[in-house]
């Protein structure tokens, strides 16, 4: 690759990655506000039912560091967290470190297997639809794509459940977490209620269907079309390529906030649902890594579809 087209991507990526980082600094000033303001605290809930002595509760409040102010024990995280030492979590006593980046991964391949069942389902009924128009085959497609995507994502995940498990006995292990070489198994009825029900396939369809209608009314098309080339070859990258990564950067945070119903209704050990239960246990050190962790992968989806866009459009990086 020639050092003209590298250029601009290295220009776009160390400016998302500044940004990314002021970005990251600004969710861990947020949410630590907000978990220390919020009522209760790790104190009460990991003493709960106990009748500990004056002496053991002012230990206990000074190894969770809660004598100090706010500001201080936000410090004194940050710095920790710069050093790669995210803290331990009240709840397991383990570092929250190793456990968030244990269950993000399962959490990635719920996100990036349902971005797959997405895209399958949805490019083909949309790039059909701009190319031919609503025919008996595109209609009820798309109208049964938007019906889906309306649905509740745990109420079709208990029916998915009811119906795999129960009637076809496909998968009697589907709540749960396999281990060995069958995980990729007991991982596709998740995966496939995340892509059905994260309501992205109706906004894919609508949106890469305006698109390419678009492009495809485009006079370099036109004189594409003349020439007996390929259309959607011409097509890809502005009717295709910039539509989809856009889309789908964008939905990523719904679809990490489907993963927690998701993660729940299926008993994935997942990011999803350890924040459910770090919430619950007011395990403040967990949730701010969970909410640091998340934020990277919504940033992560934004970085990508910068540097798509800037390949395809080298003059954009500067803009």
């Amino acid at each position: 690759m020639k050092l003209t087209a590298i250029r601009p991507i290295a220009l776009v990526l160390t400016r998302e990655l500044l940004l990314t980082g002021l970005l990251l600094l600004g969710v861990s000033f947020v949410v630590f506000i907000i978990l220390f303001f919020s009522p209760g605290d790790p104190f009460s809930i990991l003493l709960e039912g106990q009748m500990p002595t004056d002496a053991a509760r002012t230990g206990i409040r000074e190894a969770m560091g809660m004598q100090k102010s706010w500001y201080g024990q936000y410090l004194s995280w940050l710095g920790n967290m710069l050093s790669g030492d995210f803290g331990t979590s009240i709840r397991t006593g383990l570092p929250v470190l190793k456990e968030v980046l244990r269950t993000g991964l399962n959490t990635l391949l719920l996100t990036i297997g349902s971005l797959i069942i997405t895209l399958a389902l949805a490019v083909p009924i949309a790039l059909s639809s701009a190319r031919r128009g609503m025919t008996r085959l595109t209609w009820p497609l798309t109208i049964g794509a938007y019906i889906i995507s309306a649905l509740p994502v745990f109420w079709l995940g208990y029916i998915v459940i009811y119906f795999f498990t129960h009637k076809l006995g496909l998968f009697p292990m589907a709540f749960g977490f396999a281990t060995g070489g069958q995980k990729w198994l007991y991982a596709l009825l998740p995966i496939f209620v995340l892509g059905l029900g994260n309501g992205t396939i109706s906004e894919v369809i609508r949106s890469l269907r305006e698109e390419m209608a678009r492009v495809l009314d485009e006079d370099y098309i036109r004189t594409a079309r003349a020439k007996g080339a390929s259309v959607m070859a011409h097509a890809f990258k502005e009717g295709l390529l910039i539509p989809v990564t856009e889309i789908m950067a964008a939905k990523i945070p719904f679809i990490l906030g489907g993963a927690v119903i998701v993660e729940q209704v299926f008993n994935w050990p997942g990011m999803g649902r350890m924040a459910w239960q770090a919430a619950q246990d007011r395990d403040f050190p967990v949730i701010m890594g969970i909410a640091i962790l998340a934020a990277v992968i919504v940033r992560l989806g934004s970085l990508l579809q910068s540097v798509v866009y800037v390949a395809v459009n080298p003059r954009a990086s500067k803009e």
